[in-house]
């Protein structure tokens, strides 16, 4: 064929969309200079939009899956909408890598929902981000005692689970829903406790609200989350004071610290971008896997 599409899929609208929104940049970034080598063989880009929801990512999934033209995906986003897709996916055999789904079920053999053998990633999965989370979050506090709190998504339960067995002194744990309103319940658990230290699992529209509802209720100890929470819309809806020395982690590398001068100063012209957001690095990799590939002349399934 003269031309295959790739596929890429993650929340472009909704509460969670600056996540889609950062790595779209990288795709296109990488097409760019992919299709500046003059190839015999073009790529088209399909856009799917999942809003980072399962639901919505289980409608999705089998018209891609059923476009024989899409010989590769890069995605899902996020682990819950990952394993709603996956059924579609893997009847149609078609190959995954995502950069940014961290649940370590997806890529065990023994889990109920797994990836075999189409689901690679290019991200380090939560067992090795949970440790890392609960040992930066107590980094330099004396005697720390944790309250750790989910999303009941399956990436924050997900990740609180990988979590939970590094922290030496558990003050309490709590799994509030998504798109809760009222956190003040919570917080009062978390005042009650005497913890020092909050873990939260989750996403950032989420956290924004959790954290200014333990500032305003007086808690001043230190607040700490996964890569669910690194984005620019936790500060911006949370208030600068609230999320101040909010530490945060993720399994990923800045674009702008391992780009050439030449590379950013283009990638700022074709995305308008000078600073990069989370997974831009990761999302790159991923595509250049599949465009490598297809420049080999790889063109199917």
């Amino acid at each position: 064929p003269k031309s295959v599409s790739l596929a890429f899929q993650a929340p472009l609208t909704g509460s969670n969309a600056l996540t889609g929104q950062d790595e779209l940049t990288a795709v296109k970034f990488a097409l760019s200079e992919y299709n500046a080598t003059n190839p015999s063989i073009k790529v088209e880009l399909v856009i799917a939009d999942d809003q980072g929801l399962a639901d919505v990512a289980a409608i999705l999934a089998p018209g891609i899956a059923s476009n024989k033209k899409i010989i590769g995906l890069i995605g899902p986003a996020f682990s819950g909408a990952t394993q709603a897709s996956l059924p579609a996916y893997k009847a149609g055999r078609l190959p995954l890598i995502s950069m940014s789904a961290t649940r370590v079920s997806l890529t065990d053999k023994k889990a109920p929902v797994n990836g075999f053998p189409i689901f690679k990633r290019v991200v380090a999965n939560d067992k090795f981000q949970g440790p890392a989370l609960a040992r930066y979050a107590t980094k330099g506090i004396a005697s720390p005692s944790v309250y750790l709190v989910d999303d009941k998504t399956a990436y924050g339960k997900g990740l609180a689970d990988y979590t939970k067995p590094n922290i030496a002194k558990l003050a309490g744990t709590d799994s509030v829903p998504e798109n809760t309103t009222d956190y003040t319940s919570v917080v009062a658990k978390v005042k009650a406790s005497g913890a020092n230290v909050v873990i939260y699992c989750g996403y950032a529209p989420d956290a924004a609200k959790f954290v200014k509802a333990l500032r305003d209720g007086g808690y001043t100890g230190i607040f700490a989350a996964g890569d669910g929470v690194l984005k620019a819309t936790f500060p911006n809806n949370a208030g600068n004071t609230a999320a101040e020395g909010a530490r945060l982690t993720a399994a990923d590398v800045p674009f702008e610290d391992v780009a050439t001068p030449a590379q950013m100063v283009a990638y700022t012209k074709l995305t308008g971008i000078k600073v990069p957001g989370s997974y831009v690095t990761s999302t790159y990799n991923a595509t250049n896997i599949f465009l490598a590939c297809i420049k080999q002349g790889v063109v199917t399934r």
